[in-house]
């Protein structure tokens, strides 16, 4: 072999004239005339020193070397295209978009920072954040209108969805620091639910939990409000119109500073936070990247 001159585009050459056993055919995909083609392999021969096809006018037939050869840029293709690919999505994970859909409470208090550390290494990805209810979470995941969602309970749609745990929200009593809560100690749910209750709206994540711990102490639950937006809630609770039962990770959504937080005994209740995204589909490169992120923080935790 006097030296190697032949490139990728030879190495396909050789590939597919074996594959269509022709000069004609072979030279229509490569989209050169058949004299071309063959004046190039017949220099690739030349310069490799033996034959790598026996030809006449009307067939070619590889030979026991040409097979040798085959086998190699068949391995030499594979590692450049998978290269190439890597390269491309290297490329296309530093530039594009990516929409995270999320609850508001997570979307405010859990983000920011997995974002900062994001945009530093990806200066280029533009990010659309989506502010919804869970439900609506999965919806937009579902409907290929966010690359990722986060989102709190169980997935009713597990089958077409894929979750990915970080951590668990833990329930605390919130009120006014001069009303029912003001005495610093821990309260009994049983005696929070007597007092006028603040409660997030029916079919949210928030309030299936609250029932939930009512049901198992078999407590009898009615609230005096129910809202459906966290700031609301924290604009009733900062009046002393009633108290609430909140995930620590709603406080800062509450918007409000003059609110005293309590601890609640025997809640074993917990809001199981992850990402999620569509089963089977290919991620984007960037949720691929966001995702290597989330991971890699200490919020995750397998479950």
């Amino acid at each position: 072999m006097k030296r190697n001159s032949y490139d990728i585009a030879t190495y396909k050459a050789v590939q597919i004239l074996h594959k269509t056993g022709g000069f004609r055919l072979a030279a229509q995909e490569l989209k050169l005339s058949a004299s071309a083609l063959s004046r190039l392999i017949s220099r690739l021969e030349d310069e490799i020193g033996t034959k790598l096809f026996d030809r006449d006018t009307r067939n070619v037939t590889i030979t026991t070397q040409g097979k040798a050869f085959i086998r190699m840029a068949e391995q030499i293709i594979n590692v450049s295209t998978n290269a190439e690919l890597e390269f491309n999505a290297f490329l296309a994970a530093r530039s594009g978009k990516l929409t995270i859909a999320g609850l508001p409470s997570l979307t405010a208090g859990l983000i920011p920072p997995l974002l900062k550390q994001f945009s530093e290494q990806n200066p280029n990805i533009d990010i659309n954040i989506m502010d919804i209810l869970s439900i609506d979470v999965v919806q937009a995941v579902l409907q290929n209108k966010a690359d990722l969602g986060l989102t709190s309970g169980t997935i009713d749609t597990r089958e077409q969805v894929s979750f990915l745990p970080l951590t668990e929200d833990e329930f605390v009593a919130v009120g006014s620091a001069n009303g029912y809560l003001k005495e610093e100690r821990t309260y009994n749910l049983s005696e929070l639910i007597t007092q006028p209750f603040i409660a997030m709206s029916s079919g949210s994540g928030v309030r299936d939990l609250v029932n939930a711990a009512c049901m198992q102490m078999d407590l009898s639950f009615t609230p005096r409000y129910e809202v459906s937006h966290l700031a609301t809630a924290g604009a009733l609770i900062s009046e002393g119109l009633g108290i609430s039962v909140l995930p620590t990770m709603t406080l800062p959504v509450l918007g409000v500073s003059d609110i005293v937080c309590r601890p609640i005994r025997n809640f074993s209740f917990k809001r199981r936070i992850g990402v999620i995204w569509r089963s089977g589909k290919n991620l984007s490169p960037a949720a691929t990247e966001f995702l290597k992120i989330v991971r890699s923080t200490n919020l995750f935790s397998e479950s």
